[in-house]
């Protein structure tokens, strides 16, 4: 399968403002189009117009953690794939995120390493499994 960045929409979901703007920055640069939230809340509230392709989520947010907003998604029908990234080594974070159907977690330190790839790597998953 072909993958184009330049049709693909990638939510992101970061309580950081300088992570968030970051996160932005780079897949914009990459040629996604982007939206951002500052919150779960926020990702929650917002009219989806537009189905995201990807979904980019921290695990550690204000008021609930990125694993608890995946859940949230899946229940209002959100089936995009979803990259999830941790400042937070704990090795069980992983084999939660499998769990709840994510199977791409970054650490923060190496986000701008290897996100792009995971984000593509999702969409095209995400693409396959459609009908």
């Amino acid at each position: 399968m072909a993958f184009s960045s330049t049709q693909a929409l990638v939510d992101i979901v970061d309580d950081d403002r300088d992570v968030l703007g970051s996160l932005r920055f780079l897949l914009e640069a990459e040629g996604f189009e982007v939206r951002s939230f500052s919150s779960g809340a926020d990702c929650l509230a917002c009219p989806l117009d537009k189905s995201p392709d990807c979904f980019v989520i921290d695990y550690k947010l204000e008021g609930m953690n990125g694993l608890e907003l995946v859940r949230c998604l899946r229940l209002a029908g959100q089936c995009a794939p979803i990259v999830l990234i941790t400042g937070y080594p704990d090795e069980t974070i992983p084999a939660k995120a499998l769990l709840d159907g994510v199977r791409h977690v970054v650490l923060k330190p190496h986000v701008e390493e290897s996100l792009i790839a995971h984000v593509r790597s999702a969409i095209v998953e995400g693409a396959l499994k459609r009908p």
